[in-house]
């Protein structure tokens, strides 16, 4: 399950993993956030928060994450991602370069520094 803090006068989407991430929730919820902030703005700005309630993703979310990162890899101004998982942690390093806006990683304790900056 993902929790979207969004607000439509903004370019920012803030997702926070609460359990086990589904397929369905990147079909019902975060895919639908991306789509109309891209409406409005060029640019978006994203934070994944995986913190200590994130329990994994499921087989159809890996799947969705990749294609919604490839489809929309030109409209990512920036993208925190705010975990101590270390296999996500290695994967944003490896993969990071390929995303032509900033990417940053943050320890759950740095959330509020997550924030600031996916702001600033």
């Amino acid at each position: 399950m993902i929790e979207l803090q969004h607000s439509a006068d903004s370019n920012i989407i803030i997702v926070t993993a609460k359990s086990k991430v589904t397929g369905d929730d990147y079909e019902n919820v975060l895919i639908p956030a991306i789509q109309s902030t891209l409406e409005q703005y060029d640019k978006l700005r994203f934070l994944y928060v995986l913190g200590e309630e994130y329990d994994g993703f499921d087989r159809h979310a890996l799947w969705d994450d990749s294609k919604v990162g490839m489809k929309e890899l030109t409209h990512f101004e920036k993208i925190g991602v705010v975990t101590d998982e270390t296999w996500i942690r290695g994967a944003v390093k490896a993969f990071g370069f390929l995303i032509p806006g900033d990417v940053k990683l943050f320890d759950n304790d740095q959330l509020a520094e997550a924030e600031a900056w996916i702001a600033a």
